[in-house]
């Protein structure tokens, strides 16, 4: 499939995803006198078009059996609201009442994380039923499951991150402790209700009749019991007096990246679709990619002579000064006469690398990482090389980077050049994959031939022989299962990335990273472990 069809995909995908629950849901929503989710937040944002969305593909063709869960039924976004850069989270009403899915949880984890790292505000748009009770035992108990939300909300509390809660809808049972756990709590009235248990549940636990409104409606909770700060008539002034709160506080200290005015990439980003392949198998010049994304005259390249499979050097993104390290897929030779084949670490990139990771750390520039990297070099010239330990002193120099990293899936990122080049695992402040991404232990053709050989000697250890058709038709079953798996939309509806976007947003993305990380200043010294030299 061409790069061009595969964002028509992603767009359509996308535009799925936009739809929540559907008409039927969202006209019943609205019926009730709310906003959708997607609404609300449009209308908090200063420029909702800026703004850099987190995990809409989660959940993605997961939840059959459910009837699906279209954007883990919540929508988080990174965006600036009365000008202060802000995470929003917004539960989506019209999936499944807002209940909380096993992805669902992961996603409002991940939306905190963000917010902490960072050091950003949280807005908490609260309108859900709680806990999906089928799946509760993916929800409910373990560190990284829902109670995790509420650990979050006290730490950053006391970190001094700001938290508001709108109360826009139910908030029920343990979920009833995220608004009220946050600094401030709005609840709008006739939609908001805050309860430990419903009506219902109360009538069978203590045999009370008593009414949702009456047991924890706005003006239950904001003239009885004092659990809630702000009464609001409607959506609308519940979202007015959020940026009025996030408008009056002050300041917050900054890292202090530096930037310069912005300036055009020096190629168009309509080029990419010129430079990327359509056939991922065949080479491209990173270097020239990289002139759709930087500004342009900003590049200085880093050991360009030396360790010619990855490309390192600092550049500006609309302004802010970047550290970029990008796989380099053509076939280069050395000056030694020695060809190396794109894609592949050798031990001399990543000698390179780690060197320049550390000067961007002495510096204080954020680092960039496009994968397109099929691993590091395997056989016994590169064994004896030292490909481990130069490995390891690659992974070393990212793992403890104190500046912020944000990491492009570009086109492959298999086995430990996925862990080399920022994966999900090194925590990137962002992580985002282009349609032409793959993200899998090793390439999709590779892997099957291996399972094959592994199922035939199976076989054969049982005296069982399989003839050349079936074992064709064995290598085309595993192929196919293996390669749905290699596919950007599953690693997106797991949030193994941020999200699947069209390559020509790279720039934006770049952009808005480092302006939210420029929140968070640097209190660490770089410092690395013991590493084989």
């Amino acid at each position: 499939m061409s790069l061009i069809a595969a964002i028509e995909t992603l767009n359509a995908k996308l535009a799925a995803v936009r739809a929540g629950g559907g008409p039927a849901a969202v006209k019943k929503h609205k019926e009730k006198g709310k906003m959708t989710a997607r609404e609300r937040i449009e209308y908090l944002l200063d420029a909702p078009e800026d703004a850099v969305e987190i995990g809409a593909l989660a959940a993605d063709e997961m939840y059959a059996d459910e009837g699906g869960c279209p954007s883990a039924g919540v929508v988080v976004v990174v965006g600036k609201v009365s000008g202060r850069t802000c995470v929003i989270v917004a539960n989506d009403a019209t999936v499944k009442a807002g209940a909380w899915f096993p992805m669902t949880c992961k996603k409002n984890l991940r939306a905190q994380e963000i917010s902490i790292e960072n050091r950003l505000p949280i807005v908490y748009l609260v309108d859900s039923a709680g806990v999906y009770l089928p799946m509760q035992s993916e929800v409910f108990a373990d560190k990284d499951h829902f109670g995790r939300i509420f650990r979050n909300n006290a730490v950053m509390s006391a970190e001094g991150i700001i938290q508001i809660a709108a109360i826009m809808g139910p908030c029920v049972a343990g979920g009833a402790y995220l608004p009220i756990m946050s600094d401030e709590a709005l609840i709008v009235e006739g939609t908001g209700s805050v309860f430990l248990a419903g009506s219902y549940l109360v009538k069978s636990a203590v045999g009370e009749d008593v009414d949702n409104e009456t047991l924890g409606g706005a003006v239950t909770h904001s003239e009885i019991s004092g659990v809630t700060d702000y009464k609001m008539k409607n959506d609308r002034e519940c979202l007015d007096t959020v940026k009025a709160l996030l408008d009056k506080a002050a300041e917050a200290p900054k890292a202090g990246f530096n930037r310069k005015a912005p300036v055009e990439a020096e190629y168009p980003a309509e080029k990419i679709f010129d430079i990327l392949p359509d056939d991922r198998i065949k080479p491209y010049d990173m270097n020239e990619l990289l002139k759709c994304v930087y500004d342009a005259g900003s590049f200085v390249e880093y050991k360009a002579g030396y360790g010619k499979t990855i490309v390192c050097g600092l550049a500006r993104v609309d302004g802010w000064a970047v550290g970029f390290v990008a796989n380099q897929r053509l076939v280069v030779k050395t000056r030694k006469g020695e060809m190396q084949f794109g894609g592949v670490i050798y031990s001399d990139s990543a000698d390179k690398a780690a060197r320049f990771i550390m000067n961007c750390n002495q510096k204080r520039i954020p680092l960039v990482f496009m994968q397109d990297v099929t691993g590091f070099m395997v056989g016994s010239r590169s064994e004896h090389g030292g490909i481990i330990k130069d490995g390891a002193k690659m992974v070393n120099a990212m793992s403890n980077s104190v500046v912020p990293k944000l990491t492009f899936v570009v086109g492959n990122s298999y086995g430990a050049g996925n862990y080399a080049m920022c994966g999900k695992a090194y925590d990137p402040r962002l992580i985002y994959a282009w349609p032409s991404a793959q993200i899998a232990v090793m390439g999709g053709m590779q892997a099957a031939k291996t399972l094959l050989q592994i199922q035939v000697a199976a076989l054969e250890k049982k005296g069982e022989t399989i003839d050349p058709q079936k074992e064709a038709q064995l290598l085309e079953t595993i192929t196919a299962r293996y390669n749905a798996q290699l596919s950007p939309y599953y690693a997106a509806a797991r949030l193994w990335v941020d999200g699947i976007i069209d390559p020509r947003q790279t720039r934006k993305i770049i952009s808005a990273g480092i302006e939210a990380a420029n929140h968070a200043p640097i209190r660490k010294s770089y410092k690395l472990g013991v590493i084989q030299t």
